[in-house]
């Protein structure tokens, strides 16, 4: 293969994907960005800046290694990195972690249904349940197809909620800073400190990235298409998070006790807006809750079989059960939070490798 050949639709379908595959439930609602960057204020722009270095170097990474690998079964990237014994833990840690975020997904759904439609959140959990089944169905080409499209879409939209909210009330940003540093309110946060947040926020994004990427890296052309995708995914997405945490700080006061932040926002700013807002948002859980469904199902089934069918049923049933029993907030702080602690030990392994390859090249 050219490693230099270079499809720009590809390059910019990788990071549609990788930046869908991220702003799921938690972002598009803007409760993952009140959680680990706006809680801390003007500090969350340190989060940022770690989470993009992280990111740039983990999605290199995984993407790359699944083009060079080609994994028969994608979760093996774990054994890659981490040995055959914690490789397997990290092999199933991950899918039990991405199942349980994919409980989220439909937590997600159901408590926008409710905030804005004011309807019953088993509506808009079943209804994203029976989508994202229908479209894992499909396979993953048809995954990277659809999510790589709505994906960049996604973002600047919610860019532009962010940024209404910013240029509507400039001196709320500052203000919202200085409420949250004087810890007048009660936010619920991710971390004690922002390199805590941004640790468990990059180890949790790191299970979900693993595999997906591994298996997407089959689909490039070059190495450097790959990596290409995956570095511009990483610089929209956290650009994004940027945005719309400053545009959060604007209106705190209005809604840090909220589920659905962002779309007190859009409410703000202009009532029809948080119609269509709510629409993207249902759209950014959508683009997430699928590839998570599939790498579980993928993990114990071949992609067109029987069995995989009948195993993205009852998984999805499942977790749609469990989503309708418990508040989506303690879900986000909770199944993110701790997970990401255990996760981010993964790039401690990842870093240990990409140096030992260093040194094997440079010896003559």
């Amino acid at each position: 293969m050219d490693e230099n050949k270079v499809s720009w639709g590809n390059v910019l379908k990788f990071a549609g994907a990788f930046i869908a595959y991220l702003i799921g439930a938690g972002f598009a609602t803007g409760q993952e960005v009140l959680q680990y960057f706006a809680s801390y204020g003007y500090q969350g722009l340190l989060v940022a800046a770690f989470v993009l270095l992280c990111f740039v170097y983990v999605g290199y990474e995984f993407i790359v290694t699944g083009y060079s690998e080609r994994f028969a079964n994608t979760n093996d990237i774990y054994r890659h990195y981490c040995g055959k014994y914690l490789g397997g833990f990290y092999d199933y840690f991950s899918i039990a972690f991405i199942y349980m975020s994919y409980i989220v997904m439909l937590g997600g759904a159901g408590a926008t249904v409710r905030q804005y439609y004011h309807l019953s959140p088993m509506l808009g959990s079943i209804l994203m349940m029976a989508v994202s089944v229908i479209t894992v169905v499909c396979g993953l080409g048809r995954i990277v197809e659809v999510i790589g499209t709505i994906g960049p879409l996604i973002v600047v939209i919610a860019i532009g909620v962010g940024l209404g909210g910013i240029f509507s009330n400039p001196a709320g940003v500052s203000e919202g800073a200085a409420l949250v540093s004087s810890g007048s309110l009660e936010i619920t946060k991710v971390g004690s400190n922002w390199l805590m947040a941004g640790t468990s926020y990059v180890g949790f994004c790191m299970l979900w990235l693993a595999a997906f990427l591994a298996a997407m890296g089959t689909k490039a052309n070059s190495k450097k298409e790959a990596a290409l995708g995956t570095t511009l995914g990483a610089l929209a997405f956290v650009g994004g998070a940027v945005v719309l945490m400053l545009g959060l700080l604007s209106c705190i006061k209005d809604l840090y006790a909220s589920d659905i932040p962002s779309l007190v926002i859009a409410e703000k700013l202009w009532p029809p807006l948080a119609s269509v807002f709510s629409v993207v948002i249902l759209a950014g859980i959508y683009t997430t809750s699928v590839p998570l469904l599939w790498s579980v199902s993928a993990r114990f089934a071949h992609e067109k079989t029987t069995r995989f069918y009948g195993l993205t049923a009852v998984f999805a049933a499942a977790a749609c059960f469990v989503a309708l029993k418990l508040p989506f907030r303690q879900i986000v702080n909770i199944i993110y939070g701790i997970n990401g602690y255990v996760g981010i030990m993964l790039m401690f392994f990842m870093l240990a490798k990409t140096l030992r390859s260093a040194k094997l090249s440079r010896k003559p």
